[in-house]
């Protein structure tokens, strides 16, 4: 017998728009959650990012975060787009935004403003800098996340320029961290009967996610730096090495795999060495090291090394976007699912990495208010009623 979705039966409203948001949302809808996109008039502005678009106000960019969710358009900013709000709140479980920090006090999307509708209700909110504070107003995005935070500096080279991570890393972290505080919320207003505020911003993500270097400046004035070939800040050889077509990561975090490095590259004496013998002597003594194991490395190409590895020493190809989704080992294990789209019956998207027993949905992103009257229809409101909110502008 097939297992029911984890999440079936939980409904969630999501104030949400463009990536952090809605790829916290992402996670919950493919686990069964029921995510109704509130979005604005102007709809949600993933929806005219390029390059590639679907049609006037669809993109595979919108596609990408919003498989699996309904969408329906209310003007939060009229009474009467708060009365809509109001009725509503009592049918779902959460509310959920990612607006600006003074956002959520302005639209009533308050665990305050909203709990006298319906007492358990759970209000997931997040921002750039947080609803408290002297940046509370202010707009935010993971790149400026990720020069704020330290990243940019343990990026990269030793001598080039800081360097940010290849894909907006701050909102994909903050999005799955607002997803686990609301599920967490939701546990404890299951519980107790009472619901709660949940906040997350991505400047809190982004310092929370410096670990253990964080814990090495507070406690002994350790400033990490970037390594040599994206390497590990303690472990060597940890770093990309040379090969004949290309480059091999390996990590080389314990001993024996050190040792089975050097057996395979054809080198079995050099762990007796005594400049290599320990791994402090190994982090002093790295560009001695290098130098014997490269010209090694490069006698063969990434291939025959992951094939000589084996498994005994943990190693990856460093491959490109295009290779990676490519990857025999990436589609054997289902990574890519189809969500057949109107215009592109075979669109396709990575597939969640959570993996339930269950079988997850796979259904488009939603129209542009593609489920206004189903969801008001659901809330109770009538066919005349619903034309009115049209008629006035305040759904559509």
């Amino acid at each position: 017998m097939s297992l029911p979705l984890p999440l079936e039966g939980v409904r969630i409203l999501a104030v949400e728009q463009f990536g952090a948001g809605p790829f916290g949302t992402l996670y919950l809808a493919d686990m069964g959650a029921d995510i109704v996109k509130i979005e604005p008039p102007q709809g949600d502005s993933a929806r005219m990012s390029g390059p590639h678009f679907l049609s006037e106000n669809d993109s595979h960019f919108f596609q990408t975060f919003n498989r699996n969710k309904r969408s329906i358009v209310v003007d939060l900013k009229t009474a009467e787009g708060q009365a809509v709000l109001h009725r509503l709140v009592p049918r779902f479980d959460a509310v959920m935004n990612n607006l600006r920090g003074d956002q959520p006090d302005a639209l009533g999307l308050t665990y305050e403003a909203l709990c006298h509708l319906k007492p358990e209700i759970v209000c997931c909110h997040l921002s750039a800098y947080g609803r408290t504070g002297p940046r509370a107003s202010w707009p935010g995005y993971d790149y400026l996340m990720q020069a704020e935070a330290g990243w940019m500096s343990v990026t990269g080279e030793p001598d080039g320029l800081p360097t940010r991570a290849g894909l907006s890393v701050v909102d994909y972290m903050t999005g799955i961290t607002a997803s686990l505080g609301l599920v967490s919320a939701l546990l404890g207003a299951a519980r107790t009967g009472r619901g709660r505020d949940v906040d997350v911003s991505l400047y809190d993500v982004a310092m929370h996610q410096l670990s253990y270097p964080a814990t090495w400046y507070l406690n002994e004035g350790t400033v990490t730096g970037p390594r040599p070939r994206s390497g590990h800040p303690n472990f060597v050889p940890c770093e990309m090495m040379p090969t004949a077509d290309g480059w091999v990561f390996v990590m080389c975090v314990l001993p024996k795999f050190f040792v089975a490095l050097c057996e395979a590259l054809g080198a079995p004496e050099l762990p007796d060495d005594p400049r290599f013998n320990t791994q402090k002597g190994r982090k002093e003594n790295r560009d001695a090291m290098m130098e014997i194991l490269d010209p090694l490395a490069r006698t063969r190409t990434t291939s025959e090394w992951m094939e000589a590895f084996g498994g005994r020493v943990p190693a990856a190809p460093v491959l490109t976007i295009d290779k990676a989704l490519d990857n025999p080992f990436f589609r054997e294990r289902g990574g890519v699912r189809v969500a057949p789209h109107p215009l592109r019956p075979d669109f396709a998207m990575v597939a969640s990495p959570i993996r339930t027993g269950a079988d997850a949905p796979s259904n488009a992103g939603p129209a542009f208010g593609g489920q206004t009257d189903e969801v008001l229809g659901e809330a109770g409101y009538g066919a005349e009623e619903i034309a009115a909110l049209k008629s006035a502008g305040t759904v559509r």
